[in-house]
């Protein structure tokens, strides 16, 4: 093979190299970015668990707060 051949092999070799290495470097960061919003999505799982409301608590509170209501009213 002549020379410019070689040349030509060795330059689309480091080309191909290069790229390979970009796009292993995006995995890696995209890997990183998954295992985020995984964290991000558990933490928003808790919020919304605490913040969930509670139907039969509401009603055993506002049959307790009755005779306040009742009282407040009058005056």
């Amino acid at each position: 093979m002549p020379a410019v051949a070689w040349v030509t092999v060795v330059l689309a070799t480091l080309i191909i190299a290069a790229a390979a290495l970009g796009l292993i470097r995006v995995i890696g960061h995209l890997l990183a970015v998954t295992r985020t919003l995984n964290g991000v999505i558990a933490g928003v799982g808790v919020v919304a668990d605490r913040t969930a409301t509670v139907p039969a608590s509401v009603d055993a509170v506002n049959a307790s707060l009755k005779p306040v209501r009742d009282f407040c009213e009058g005056v």
